[in-house]
């Protein structure tokens, strides 16, 4: 029996603001702003965009629930999150932190999770001193067995073939070889899909494309065609799709620029979505949920509202569920609830009564929740 297709999201859970953790983290200044300051009426911070939610913390309660009732409302399935590992070293424990709170939401409301390591943290905690090279294959042998225990165990984890399904961004630091010793501490290989390109670890069974901003647009849309290309061969692999690609390194000093893809007033993502659905791929990923240093978010933004998620509904319903119900207006719900839960911070019991909002609406009481919220606006 061929499982159904999953319409994932990239999630970054990497955003610390200053109401909840008392400061903002590099990924709102990119050590140049200062989201304390107002320019042309919004905060002072290292995205072109604001997110409709204001400057979030991944680590606030609030925050995740509202994140996860819009992708369930939105028809996306889960998450494939960008995780840096366990290690207490730069704000890898924070993100970490964030991760698991992520994932306890996710599976509340009955969606699904994989992880993409960040392997790119290998050499960085190696020149930081945190262990000998000479460690590295055993480093990671460890964080896959703490993996299995932890991430892969979880029922909401996602599985193809009963086997989890496992990305990196594929830095070339370890070998095949290598990853094949890395792989072989687990009772059972997991399906590795590296970015661009299959490897020739046992485990890879394909890749995972990406948007590439480099050439522009059109050279952009010409890669995803060779991913395309490439992917004939492979017995299974992720397509993405992406709305934009527009970063703030340049303006920041952080680096130059990757380069621009246009939004083109939402075509790129409705096409690029379009394709992917359309495409044999057991993996559809929308690239991303909230790279606001990128540009590249469909969380609902200043500039664009709800608009991204809008299609994705419409083209859930045409390629993948005929029957799904959740429309346009639902997906204003989950913002409503958390800017209530904001604007009555320091009243404890209306508070409470709130926090039975996630539980309504997660479950599709949708009439529920929505009488729930008219007793508080």
């Amino acid at each position: 029996m061929t499982p159904p297709r999953l319409l994932l999201t990239h999630y970054m859970p990497w955003f610390m603001s200053k109401p909840h953790s008392g400061q903002w983290g590099w990924h709102w200044t990119m050590g140049h702003y200062n989201p304390d300051h107002q320019v042309k009426g919004r905060r002072d911070a290292a995205s072109h965009y604001q997110p409709l939610i204001g400057l979030y913390d991944s680590g606030d309660p609030d925050a995740l629930q509202c994140q996860v009732l819009l992708m369930k409302l939105a028809g996306i399935d889960g998450a494939i999150i960008d995780w840096y590992g366990s290690d207490d070293f730069l704000d890898y424990g924070i993100n970490h932190r964030n991760t698991q709170r992520f994932i306890s939401y996710l599976e509340k409301a009955g969606l699904k999770f994989a992880i993409c390591w960040e392997d790119q943290t290998v050499p960085k905690l190696i020149a930081a001193k945190k262990f000998p090279e000479s460690d590295a294959v055993t480093y990671s042998q460890r964080l896959m067995q703490w993996m299995q225990g932890d991430f892969f165990s979880s029922a909401a984890y996602v599985k193809i073939e009963n086997r989890p399904v496992l990305l990196t961004f594929g830095s070339p630091y370890y070998t095949d070889a290598q990853w094949n010793r890395i792989f072989s501490v687990l009772p059972q290989q997991p399906l590795y899909f590296t970015e661009s390109v299959r490897r020739a670890t046992t485990a890879a069974v394909g890749g995972f494309d990406w948007p590439l901003p480099a050439g522009g647009t059109t050279q952009a849309l010409k890669e995803q065609d060779g991913f395309y290309i490439r992917t004939k061969d492979w017995p299974f692999y992720i397509a993405a799709a992406f709305p934009r690609f527009r970063d703030m390194y340049a303006e920041a000093g952080v680096s130059k620029s990757w380069g621009a893809i246009e939004d083109r007033d939402g075509r790129t993502y409705q096409e690029t979505l379009t394709r992917a659905l359309q495409s044999k791929a057991s993996i559809v990923q929308a690239v991303t949920w909230n790279d606001w240093g990128e540009g590249t978010q469909i969380e609902p933004s200043v500039e664009f509202g709800y608009r991204d998620l809008e299609v994705t509904q419409k083209l859930r319903r045409k390629y993948l569920q005929p029957s799904f119900a959740h429309t346009a207006s639902d997906l204003r719900l989950p913002v409503e609830w958390y800017l209530l839960q904001k604007r009555y911070a320091n009243n404890p019991a209306v508070r409470e009564k709130l926090s039975a909002f996630f539980s309504l609406a997660a479950s599709g009481r949708l009439n529920q929740a929505k009488q729930l919220l008219d007793k508080y606006r």
